[in-house]
């Protein structure tokens, strides 16, 4: 616990030299991060490896390796995303409003860093970049937790990113396994002024029930897409092919489908042939089982959020229903709608409530990089603040500054 506090009493120092920063001096610090991870493959790729292996001794699933495992391609991605966030607006220093009172006073509203982030999350090594370059551009500092399965890959990149910055302390790990990590630094309420959690129903769930410091919810990703009367069919198992099998261990990655019953019949088949092809398991509800072979699909599969090679098709009568299933056992994440009815898409994006509401289009677009953002630092499924990909803008709060001349209140 001492550690603990440690890092984050320094890290509240820390936040103080950061906010002095600007713009120029932020985008220079992001520009010398990125030329650090190019010259720094080997070293992040060896770490890596590391971890990768010890997860495949343990017997973690493929799809949770491939959310684990960098390569080069992974590695340009998030070189490309800290240039692009060097590129992007800073919003720190923005004015939102302002106005003059009766009395002469000037009342100003601007956005500022939030001081301390401590983001807590899972398996992703590209995560810990993100978090870094993100909170840099937005003037926080970040104190990180990953997970222990990728401990040596994040080790390797908190250094590299301290190493290419000017400010001692303004990325910190927390360089432990222990589980009790968790519960320990989410206390911290004097040091750290935002806690965001990324990963799995009991972390989240954890974090936002026992944290003492303000949280920012991400979701786990239950996403829908829904197949309706009038949906081009050749569409529908192009979108729902892709949103499965293109990356299945990530949160934006379809995880059931609702078919109308007009169209079950014309769409089933060819889509179960196509999954099959892909390795898919499938589970049906009754009506499912009666068109297409597959697995039952229990009360339990509709809540469940796979990251895996399996997809839940449920068969409904109207839209209403499936808007009502959605709402019932989705996530608030991503969800989508299949159709060229237009009253219908519109009536699915104004009454499901989701973070991202698709027409059309893949669920995997969810993401900060694919919205233009520059890298994000979590998908937020709350209402408050922040909800979706939260870049640069999400990461800011606001200050109000109130200039007087010797005005008192009677």
């Amino acid at each position: 616990m001492n550690e603990i506090i440690e890092i984050a009493k320094t890290a509240k120092k820390a936040s103080v030299k950061i906010a002095r920063l600007t713009t120029d001096e932020k985008n220079k610090i992001l520009l010398n991060m990125a030329e650090r991870l190019d010259s720094s493959r080997d070293r992040i790729l060896n770490a890596n490896l590391i971890d990768v292996r010890n997860a495949r001794d343990k017997g973690v699933k493929e799809s949770m390796i491939d959310r684990l495992s960098l390569d080069d391609i992974k590695i340009d991605l998030m070189i490309e995303s800290v240039r692009q966030l060097a590129e992007l607006k800073d919003y720190v220093g923005e004015i939102i409003g302002e106005k003059r009172l009766d009395n002469s006073l000037e009342i100003i509203e601007k956005r500022i860093g939030f001081g301390v982030i401590g983001v807590i999350y899972e398996s992703r090594p590209n995560v810990t970049v993100d978090v870094c370059a993100i909170c840099l551009k937005s003037s926080s500092v970040a104190i990180l937790k990953g997970g222990s399965d990728a401990i040596n890959s994040n080790r390797v990149l908190v250094a590299i990113m301290q190493d290419a910055c000017c400010v001692e302390n303004a990325f910190n790990l927390i360089d432990t396994t222990d589980r009790d990590a968790v519960n320990k630094m989410i206390q911290l309420r004097d040091y750290i002024d935002l806690i965001i959690p990324r990963g799995g129903y009991g972390l989240i769930n954890f974090v936002r029930d026992n944290s003492k410091v303000s949280v920012i919810e991400t979701g786990t990703g239950n996403c829908h897409t829904y197949v309706d009367c009038d949906a081009d069919c050749d569409k529908a198992i192009k979108i729902i092919i892709n949103a499965k099998t293109q990356r299945t261990g990530v949160c934006n990655a379809l995880e059931k489908v609702i078919v109308h019953k007009d169209v079950a019949d014309r769409l089933l088949e060819r889509l179960s042939d196509e999954l099959v092809v892909k390795g898919v398991e499938i589970r049906g509800c009754e009506r499912t089982k009666e068109i297409i072979d597959c697995k039952d699909a229990c009360e339990d599969d509709w809540a469940k959020e796979y990251l895996d090679l399996i997809v839940a098709i449920k068969i409904v009568n109207s839209p209403d229903d499936a808007i009502e299933h959605i709402n019932r056992y989705g996530t608030k994440h991503s969800e989508a709608i299949i159709s060229d009815n237009c009253k219908n898409i519109e009536r699915f994006i104004d009454e499901v409530d989701a973070a991202a509401v698709y027409s059309n289009a893949s669920t995997r677009f969810t993401d900060g990089y694919e919205f233009g953002l520059g890298a994000e630092i979590g998908i937020s499924t709350q209402k408050m603040h922040a909800r979706g990909p939260m870049g640069l803008k999400a990461m800011t709060t606001t200050k109000y500054v109130i200039r007087g001349n010797g005005q008192v209140r009677e």
